[in-house]
């Protein structure tokens, strides 16, 4: 199930994704616009910055803004950054592979088998969703 943590962050990173490139844009009105407490914005998008997703300015005229072309940037990858890997059980994780305790054969198993499959499927849905294809889904659904 996806944290709240990696919901905010889509949507703030949504949001960013929306605003003109005329310059940064202020973590208030990322906040209030994206419907995000401003304590956890502030770790968020911290951990995003240094992930490469977004520039920052400091100052009175300071703020935000994607580092990267929106279509750039895919669901996946922030969730990422967020989450950590994508696989429901470790054994299957192609970034933090751990065997599981209490499986006999991990090639024959079943679990493993069906969850390997989730993980390919949900990776290939959302590394394959940037967020300028969420924003245009968004706006023909409206």
């Amino acid at each position: 199930m996806l944290t709240q943590r990696s919901r905010y962050a889509l949507r703030a990173m949504l949001y960013l994704a929306e605003q003109p490139s005329t310059g940064p844009v202020p973590m208030n009105r990322i906040a209030a616009q994206a419907n995000v407490p401003r304590k956890f914005l502030e770790l968020i998008l911290a951990d995003l910055r240094e992930a490469g997703f977004l520039f920052s300015t400091r100052g009175k005229m300071g703020g935000y803004r994607l580092a990267r072309a929106s279509h750039l940037i895919s669901l996946g990858e922030i969730i990422r950054v967020i989450e950590g890997p994508l696989a429901l059980v470790p054994c299957v994780s192609r970034t933090a592979y751990r065997a599981c305790l209490d499986c006999k054969d991990e090639n024959a198993c079943a679990i493993r088998q069906a969850m390997a499959r989730v993980r390919d499927e949900t990776a290939r849905i959302l590394d394959g969703t940037s967020l300028a294809d969420a924003i245009a889904e968004d706006l023909a659904a409206a």
